[in-house]
This record gives C-alpha cells, sequence and structure tokens, in this order.
C-alpha cells in the first residue's frame, strides 16, 4: 500500500485578498483576520485530494491532526493516520515536524498545501533527500517556486499519476521566496533557497516566476500609450501588480504600487494598494475593466500575487473587460504556449478559457489561449 503524506498549512494565501502579500508570521496572520481574511488553503487541498480519492483503497494518507491535514482528508473519505504535534494555529516548526515524521514513516509522496513560505519549510527537511518528491498545491499569495502544480486539481492529477503508475521522472524544482516586509514596501527582493524533488507529466507543474526579457522600457513606454489612450471616461479600471503596469500609472501621473493593485478612474487615483474588499465597493453597480500582465515564465494572469483581483471582482467586469499586457518576448518565452488562470473559483476559471487578447505594444496584439 503507497503511503501519502499530507500537509495543510491552514492560513497560507490569507493576505492575498486583503492586501498583505503574504502571511508569514503571526502578527500578520491577525491583521489579515482583523480585516476579514478567510482561509482557503484546505479548500484548495480538498479539490486536490477528491482527484486522489479513488485510490483509497489502495493509499494510507498519514497527516497532521485538525486544519493541518485531517479535516482535509476525512471530508474526502480518507481515514488517516495523525503525527501527533501539530499547533493550532500550525507553525513554520508544525511543518518541518511533519516532513520529518513522514520521512522516517517512509512516504511515497508528500503533497502539501501552502506558499513558498511553506516549500521553505519543507525544503528545510526534505532538501537533501534523493527519494521522497514532492507537490505543492498552490494556496500561497507569492509562488514564485517551481514546486508547486498548476492548479489544486493538478496538483492531485500528478500526485495521483504518480501513486498509481510510479514511473514518472523526477527533477530537481526551484524552492525560492522573497522578503515579505519589503514586498509590502514595494521592493521585490528574491532568494533562491534550493531545490526539491518533484515528478513531471506535461504541463501539470508550473514553472519558476522569472522577469522580463532584455531592456524593454521602450516597450512598456508604447504599452502603456495604447492603454491609455484606449481608457473610458467613467469607467473604473483595475490596475494589477508589475513592471508591465507600472508604465500605465506613469502616463496617467500616478503612483503605482508595484506590487499591490491600485484602482483608478477618470484619469484619477481611486485606491492604492486596495485589497478584494475595497475594489469590490469602490466598482459597485459601475463599468470596470481589469489592467494585468502576464508572470514572466509561468504565464499566470490571475491567482499569483494578485489574488485581490479576486473571482468576484473578475466576475462582476466579465472576460471582455479584461485587459492583458505583456511584452510579446515574455509571451513567447512561455514553454506552455498558453496563459493560466487560477482564481479559486471553477466556474471563473471556464469563464476565462478560450483566447485572450494581449496587448504587446503600441497598436500591436496577440491572440493567445488562455487554460485554468
Amino acid at each position: 500500500m503507497k503511503k501519502l503524506g499530507l500537509i495543510v498549512n491552514p492560513v497560507a494565501g490569507m493576505g492575498g485578498k486583503v492586501g498583505l502579500k503574504g502571511t508569514d508570521g503571526p502578527e500578520i496572520v491577525e491583521k489579515a483576520r482583523s480585516l476579514g481574511a478567510h482561509p482557503e488553503s484546505a479548500l484548495k487541498a480538498v479539490k486536490a485530494l477528491k482527484v486522489i480519492a479513488p485510490l483509497k483503497d489502495e493509499l494510507e494518507i498519514i497527516t497532521c491532526p485538525g486544519e493541518m491535514g485531517e479535516n482535509t482528508a476525512r471530508k474526502c473519505g480518507f481515514d488517516p493516520q495523525l503525527i501527533e504535534g501539530s499547533g493550532d494555529p500550525s507553525t513554520a516548526e508544525d511543518t518541518e515536524n511533519a516532513a520529518e515524521k513522514m520521512s522516517e514513516l517512509g512516504v511515497d509522496l508528500v503533497l502539501f498545501a501552502g506558499g513558498d513560505g511553506t516549500a521553505r519549510n519543507i525544503y528545510h527537511v526534505l532538501g537533501n533527500n534523493e527519494t521522497i518528491p514532492v507537490i505543492g498545491i498552490p494556496a500561497g499569495v507569492k509562488i514564485h517556486s517551481a514546486v508547486y502544480a498548476t492548479t489544486p486539481g493538478n496538483a492531485g492529477e500528478l500526485a495521483r499519476l504518480y501513486l498509481q503508475e510510479g514511473s514518472l521522472p523526477l527533477r530537481r524544482a526551484e524552492v525560492m521566496d522573497i522578503d515579505e516586509e519589503a514586498f509590502r514596501d514595494g521592493r521585490l527582493s528574491a532568494r533562491l533557497y534550493g531545490y526539491l524533488l518533484v515528478p513531471c507529466a506535461g504541463d501539470l507543474m508550473q514553472h519558476l516566476k522569472i522577469g522580463g526579457v532584455g531592456s524593454e522600457e521602450s516597450v512598456l513606454e508604447a504599452i502603456a500609450e495604447q492603454v491609455v489612450e484606449t481608457m473610458e471616461q467613467d469607467v473604473v479600471y483595475i490596475v494589477g501588480p508589475g513592471s508591465t503596469t507600472g508604465p500605465i500609472m506613469e502616463k496617467l501621473g500616478l503612483i503605482s504600487t508595484l506590487l499591490g493593485v491600485d484602482v483608478v478612474g477618470n484619469g484619477k487615483l481611486l485606491a492604492a494598494d486596495a485589497n478584494e474588499k475595497q475594489i469590490l465597493e469602490l466598482i459597485k453597480g459601475k463599468p470596470v475593466k481589469i489592467i494585468v500582465t502576464v508572470i514572466g515564465g509561468q504565464g499566470y494572469i490571475f491567482g499569483r500575487g494578485n489574488q485581490q483581483i479576486s473571482a468576484a471582482v473578475i466576475r462582476q467586469a466579465g472576460k471582455k473587460n479584461i485587459i492583458v499586457v505583456a511584452t510579446r518576448e515574455k509571451v513567447l518565452s512561455l514553454d506552455y504556449g498558453h496563459l493560466l488562470a487560477d482564481t479559486g473559483d471553477e466556474e471563473v476559471n471556464k469563464l476565462l478559457g478560450g483566447y485572450i487578447k494581449i496587448i504587446t505594444g503600441y497598436r500591436e496584439e496577440l491572440i493567445y489561449p488562455l487554460s485554468s
């Protein structure tokens, strides 16, 4: 019987919709809760585990009590073996202790739900392990690391394939994280911590987030010119984070939040570094458009670092009112051959599917497929 280790970081991703850009540290978790954030990682873990559920008679799940895995496993019909010692709320030490115990118990695979901080914790234990692969269920805010599946459902599918077939190739994938304090101040300071072993199958695993290619200043200026020229009066524009959207704000004469979400209308800044609640209040009953860019190396336009632009926000805007901006080089360098969206809402993901226009310069555009 195969053994699957399951770890759920119950607070991962809570800072996204409320604009905190992460939940590293108990103070930030409490602030997220005070702003109305709700845990979402367990819901994403359930999506992954439901894909594996048909194997429950030939699979033993080893996990932590309560919110760190037990609740998820039981909700999906499993009767898990529990590792004692995890706290409530959980800490980084709890995650590392769980990974250590799973290694000692000889699990075949570790499936974990969290963000880059969770990946770091697991790396501290399994970074030098040559036999136990891991699969990350994307549930955090940043997700720069390449140890995550493209969606929670794909994490489950990859785990199912590996546990059922056992012959998938393995590779070393990067564990990256950023300084959240610097991130909240608008400075991006990323660091490579090491590598974890992951199974490979098609496009189920996401790629490492990378920056733009070459000198792009003139191209970004042209993209900004095109977007600003076509902006409409009395329409609320939600401007996502990134160095590609920053020049649009500059063209409007406004200060941008490089790593946050800004809301503008009629040439004025309506909200800087807005969270989901603020955005929904500002767009209620109004025509709205969303401006986002493509994450280099990964291809995501939603669900990675811009969770403030939630499924509820996207649903109100509608697909036809989404403006995607990116340099041609960034788009054409994507290995997947399509863009990605992971909004956490399957209906909205399906709504976004198909083809979407990408502004790549002044009066220049590409039509590209978008998958969820």
